[in-house]
């Protein structure tokens, strides 16, 4: 039995799709914190229980039987992410999981300055602390994080932020198909920390823009602003102020390099090429230009 977390999410939704393709539905577990969005996955067969990282009762019921168990990282930081995650780490153990899977992330590091990352760091030593044999795959930075910062670029024609760095975008189907790798090849670079797992350049904020400028035909011009403008403009149209500190450490460790270079792992695990940034820009921006 392969328990997936978070299968009502995007990450999670999409493994557990692709686990689909290579293992027999009652062979695959879901744990997730809402059953009803989960409902269809169980008409298809799949074991729906509800899992909360914060109730590890629940935790020790949807693990149950559990050959494997894939632990997709909470969208939290700080202690209660990382609380989450030894919970979810804790109940995989109990429940006699002969391997755990966790979505990492590149840059991960106790030091960084992108909140995210240091969590990422202490689940990665907790997987360690375990004992029990683990794979922390070292995720790129999400593509769909580029259609974000993007905002309304299209229309005002100025992406505006903080000064940053080249990024490895990496796109979420990309991401699945890895994970599905790790829970049934394994492997030499699949087993404890991974690799980066990334897209296949690093890019920056300028050169977003540039893309965005020649697929939609819209010019789009890069403006560097200092972290403090950044932040109080954020804060000025509503964000909280944890969301707009979050924001602003992703600049700080981008410019830093934490998410770059591009690595060739990926591509060489799914034996083809991965998807670029601009196959993901041009997927979104064509659909936000035929909604205008």
């Amino acid at each position: 039995m392969i328990i997936v977390t978070g299968a009502n999410g995007r990450l999670g939704r999409a493994i557990t799709e692709r686990l689909l393709e290579r293992v027999p539905a009652e062979e695959i577990g879901v744990s997730v914190r809402d059953v009803e969005k989960a409902r269809d996955l169980g008409a298809r067969g799949i074991r729906v229980r509800r899992g909360d990282f914060a109730d590890p009762s629940s935790l020790a019921h949807a693990f149950e039987g559990a050959s494997q168990v894939l632990i997709v990282s909470t969208d939290t930081t700080g202690e209660t992410a990382f609380s989450a995650h030894r919970t979810a780490v804790d109940a995989a153990a109990a429940a006699g999981a002969g391997r755990i899977v966790y979505t990492s992330h590149m840059g991960a590091h106790p030091a960084s300055a992108f909140a995210p990352m240091p969590d990422h760091a202490a689940t990665e030593a907790a997987l360690r602390a375990s004992g029990i044999p683990f794979t922390a795959l070292r995720n790129g930075f999400y593509a769909s994080s580029a259609v974000m910062l993007l905002g309304a670029a299209l229309d005002t024609g100025e992406l505006i932020a903080p000064e940053d760095g080249p990024v490895a975008w990496t796109d979420h189907a990309d991401l699945a198909d890895a994970a599905v790798l790790a829970l049934t090849t394994g492997g030499d670079d699949l087993d404890g920390q991974t690799p980066a797992l990334t897209g296949p350049e690093a890019i920056d904020l300028a050169g977003v823009a540039a893309l965005a400028t020649r697929l939609t035909g819209r010019p789009v011009r890069r403006v560097v602003v200092s972290d403090a403008e950044y932040r109080a403009h954020l804060l000025g149209h509503g964000l909280p102020e944890a969301r707009a500190d979050l924001l602003v450490g992703l600049f700080a460790a981008s410019r830093r390099g934490d998410f770059a270079p591009a690595d060739p792992t990926l591509a060489r695990l799914l034996g083809r090429p991965t998807v670029t940034l601009a196959d993901v820009l041009k997927a979104n921006l064509g659909r936000a230009l035929a909604n205008d």
